[in-house]
């Protein structure tokens, strides 16, 4: 069995008065059954499934620098860790190339908008998202298609509402090792 280390993250912002969630839609095929059924039904819409940005650790790379590369890489924004959320496992089969089954960890770190507009992403990029959007914190779990992701998103509403996030802390220097 193959195994994938990844790490990813959960960006908040407060947008007018609301704490937000980045989050991308990956780009899927539609397989043929799909496109029949829409053909059919021309009025029931696909539901978006939206997913936490996260993505492989590169040789020589660490976690955390891995999280914030792939954040920016998939949403178009800078954000800055605050702290460690925690480690996912799980296993799944591959869908394209060799179809082998993988056991993958992914560790997802709750982090702190700086910068950048949501959904600047390089057109090389469009082959794996789809789109990135701020989704309001308290409605995001029901749009993401993971269970795993809406266990950290409740991680990090769970951190969020204990410590506070405000762009203060953010960005302070004493805010920037990780809290494990």
């Amino acid at each position: 069995m193959v195994r994938e280390i990844s790490a990813g993250g959960v960006v908040l912002r407060e947008i007018e008065g609301v704490w937000h969630v980045a989050l991308i839609e990956p780009q899927r095929e539609s397989s043929e059954k799909e496109g029949a059924a829409t053909a059919k039904s021309p009025r029931k819409r696909t539901k978006a499934t939206l997913a936490l940005p996260k993505g492989l650790v590169d040789p020589g790379e660490t976690a955390p620098v891995t999280a914030v590369r792939e954040v920016h890489e998939e949403t178009g924004i800078v954000a800055q860790i605050i702290a460690k959320l925690a480690d996912t496992r799980y296993v799944y089969v591959r869908n394209w190339g060799d179809g082998e089954k993988v056991f993958k960890i992914v560790t997802f770190y709750v982090l702190g908008y700086i910068s950048g507009e949501i959904d600047d992403v390089t057109a090389a990029m469009r082959v794996e998202v789809k789109r990135a959007v701020w989704t309001p914190l308290l409605e995001a779990a029901r749009h993401l298609m993971y269970s795993n992701e809406r266990k950290v998103l409740r991680m990090a509403q769970d951190y969020h509402q204990k410590h506070g996030l405000t762009p203060e802390k953010a960005t302070s220097p004493s805010r920037r090792k990780l809290k494990t």
